[in-house]
């Protein structure tokens, strides 16, 4: 699933759309994808100007994105609602690729809880679950 393909379904765009491919998806089960890390992403500038790393709550949401893509069903939006027991293993930096991947732990009516792994050259950058509730886009809307 391309770029495109990916803003059809979740409504976050650049420069935080944070998916740049799904390259395996089972929905409501598990879903694969990747996001290249560029140099030029916005938060280098202050996220250390010397020392550029990505942070790691941008990693969460490039799961939670993922998760989201792999959840979507109709008008219905996952929403993060709660982060649990994530850790992170290793910095990830300009020019890495994210290696993405999410499971699908359970999901009971408008509630999902996802498992996420993050990679960097087949090594594990940060991990953890995420719990989503499952609402329609017109009910979020004020």
């Amino acid at each position: 699933m391309t770029k495109e393909e990916i803003k059809k379904i979740i409504p976050h765009r650049e420069p935080f759309l944070l998916v740049d491919e799904v390259t395996f998806i089972k929905k409501g089960e598990v879903a694969k994808g990747i996001k290249k890390v560029r140099v030029d992403e916005p938060w280098f500038k202050g996220h250390f100007p010397d020392y550029p790393i990505m942070p790691g709550v941008l990693t969460v949401e490039s799961i939670a994105q993922l998760g989201a893509i792999c959840l979507m069903e109709g008008e219905e939006l996952p929403i993060l609602g709660k982060i649990e027991r994530f850790s992170f293993k290793k910095p990830v930096f300009p020019g890495d690729t994210l290696e993405l991947e999410v499971n699908v732990v359970w999901k009971r009516r408008n509630i999902a809880k996802i498992h996420g792994v993050a990679k960097v050259k087949g090594e594990i950058v940060g991990e953890g679950d995420i719990i989503a509730a499952i609402k329609k886009e017109k009910e979020m809307r004020r």
